[in-house]
C-alpha cells in the first residue's frame, strides 16, 4: 500500500474505534462508580467432618454395684458434619458468621435406655441426630483491636470454645473430662466483646444462663444447655471473662471464669422461696432460690516445632445444689432428664501430648503422623454435701495412647486405645475401649 493512501485507512480507522473507546471508558466509570455503592463482600465457607468407629469390651450400663459388666460391642457413628458461612463488608468492618452441625446423621427419633433413671427408656428426638445452629452472630470490628459480637456465639469457657475442629486436639473423641462436667462445645445467645492488646487477648461476654432442670450427679451442669424448647430462657444471665496471652510464638496459656444463676430458666418458676405472704398475682411473691454457677479454668495450648500439646484444669461451684436436686427428683417424666442429685464442686483435669514424627520417616511436609498420649479426669461429685452419698463412680480416669495423621491440614484420621477407671479400681471394673476416626476439616 501506498504512504499517500495508508493516512486515509488510519484515519477512518481511528474514527471507528474512537466511539468503542469512548464506550470502554464509560463502562469502566460505571464499574467503579457501582462499587462505591455497593462494597465488595467478602465470602468464605469452611467446614469439618468427623466419622467414628469403636470396640468396647464393656456394656453400656456403668451404674450397677461392680460396674459394667463385661462385654464386646461395636459402634458405628456419624458424629458430626459442620458447615460454616463467613460473609463480610470489609470497608465497613462488619462480619457475620454461621455455623450449623448435623449431629449422628442428621434428625430423626430414636429410643433412649437411661441407666442413671433406674434403666428407664425415654423417647427422645434429639437422640437420633440433630441440626444445630452452633454460631449465628454479627461482629462489628473498631479497628484492629476491638470488636463486637451480637448473636450466637461458643461461651468463652475451656478449651473447646477456641479449639473444637477434629485437626485441633490429637483424640479421637474432644476430651472426656471436659465434656463431661460442661457443655460440649457450649454456644449460647448474647453480646460479646474482644479487645487485643499486644500479646494479650480479652474477651467479655453476656450470655442467657443455664437451665438447672438437667443438672445431674453424673454430668453435673453439662446437661443445663437450653436446646430442649423453641425460646432460650434468658431471665438469669451469666457473664463470661476469658484472658489469653498470645505474645510467644506457638504458645497461648490463659485463663476464664463463669458466673450466672440458673434457677429462672428452668422451664416452670418450680424453685421458688416459701412465705406466708402468698400473692395470686405474683409467680413468687417472696422471690427465687438463688443458685449461681460459678466456674474458673487455666488452659493452654502448644504448637510449636513437632510438638503439640494441650491443657485444662476447670474447677465449678453450684450454691444450693441441695435445694435444685430436691426440686428435680419431683420433676415430670415427661421432660427427659435425670432427675438424680447434682453436687455442690465439681473438677475436670485434662493434658495430651503429641510428637510429628512424619519428617524422621522421610515424609513430605504435607504430611503430619502424631503419636500421642492423653489424660482425662473428670469428678463431678467432688467433696459432695454430708446428705449425698459419695458415689466414687462418678470420679473418672481416661488414659489413651494413639497416633493422629493429618494430610495437608484437611483429611485426617486417627487410632487410640483407652482405659478408664471408676473411683477405687478395686470396687469398679475398668473398660477398655478402642476407636478409629477419621474425615476433614478445610
Amino acid at each position: 500500500m501506498r504512504p499517500s493512501s495508508l493516512v486515509p485507512a488510519l484515519l477512518c480507522a481511528a474514527a471507528v474505534l474512537a466511539p468503542l473507546s469512548s464506550r470502554a471508558e464509560e463502562k469502566e466509570a460505571e464499574e467503579k462508580e457501582a462499587e462505591k455503592k455497593h462494597p465488595a463482600l467478602k465470602l468464605e465457607v469452611g467446614g469439618y467432618a468427623d466419622l467414628q468407629f469403636a470396640y468396647y469390651n464393656h456394656g453400656l450400663n456403668q451404674n450397677r454395684e461392680g460396674g459394667a459388666q463385661r462385654d464386646s460391642r461395636l459402634t458405628f457413628d456419624t458424629t458430626r458434619l459442620v458447615l460454616e458461612l463467613e460473609a463480610g463488608l470489609p470497608e465497613y468492618g462488619l462480619e457475620a458468621e454461621m455455623e450449623v452441625e448435623f449431629e449422628h446423621g442428621g434428625t430423626g427419633s430414636a429410643m433412649e435406655l437411661e441407666y442413671e433413671e433406674f434403666g428407664e427408656f425415654e423417647q427422645e428426638v434429639e437422640k437420633g441426630g440433630e441440626v444445630l445452629i452452633e454460631e449465628l452472630y454479627l461482629k462489628k470490628e473498631f479497628g484492629e483491636r476491638f470488636s463486637l459480637s451480637l448473636g450466637r456465639f461458643y461461651v468463652a469457657v475451656g478449651t473447646l470454645s477456641a479449639y473444637y475442629r477434629p485437626t485441633q486436639y490429637l483424640g479421637t473423641i474432644r476430651s472426656e473430662a471436659e465434656t463431661l462436667i460442661i457443655p460440649n462445645t457450649w454456644d449460647e445467645m448474647g453480646l460479646q466483646g474482644q479487645a487485643k492488646l499486644g500479646g494479650l487477648q480479652l474477651t467479655a461476654q453476656v450470655v442467657n444462663g443455664l437451665d438447672s432442670t438437667s443438672f445431674s450427679s453424673q454430668r453435673w451442669v453439662a446437661e443445663g444447655h437450653q436446646r430442649r424448647f423453641d425460646l432460650v430462657r434468658a431471665t438469669d444471665l451469666a457473664a463470661v471473662l476469658r484472658a489469653d496471652v498470645t505474645r510467644f510464638e506457638g504458645l497461648v496459656f490463659g485463663a476464664s471464669g463463669y458466673y450466672g444463676d440458673s434457677t429462672r430458666n428452668r422451664p416452670k418458676p418450680d424453685l421458688v422461696k416459701a412465705c406466708e405472704a402468698e400473692d395470686d398475682r405474683e409467680v413468687a411473691p417472696c422471690g427465687y432460690v438463688s443458685a449461681p454457677l460459678l466456674l474458673l479454668d487455666a488452659h493452654l495450648s502448644l504448637e510449636r516445632g513437632p510438638w503439640r500439646a494441650k491443657a485444662l484444669a476447670l474447677w465449678g461451684y453450684l450454691q444450693n445444689a441441695g435445694a435444685i436436686s430436691a426440686r428435680n427428683a419431683r420433676l415430670s417424666n415427661l421432660l427427659n432428664v435425670p432427675r438424680s442429685p447434682v453436687a455442690e464442686h465439681a473438677l475436670a483435669l485434662w493434658a495430651e501430648l503429641g510428637f510429628d514424627v512424619a519428617p524422621r520417616l522421610s515424609l513430605g511436609e504435607d504430611h503430619r503422623l502424631e503419636p500421642y498420649v492423653r489424660f482425662d479426669y473428670a469428678d463431678s461429685m467432688l467433696h459432695p454435701r454430708s446428705e449425698l452419698f459419695d458415689n466414687a463412680r462418678f470420679a473418672r480416669s481416661i488414659y489413651t495412647v494413639g497416633a493422629a495423621y493429618t494430610l495437608a491440614g484437611v483429611a485426617f484420621a486417627k487410632l487410640d486405645f483407652s482405659h478408664r477407671r471408676l473411683g477405687d479400681s478395686s470396687r469398679f471394673r475398668p473398660e477398655n475401649t478402642v476407636r478409629l476416626s477419621t474425615g476433614f476439616s478445610y
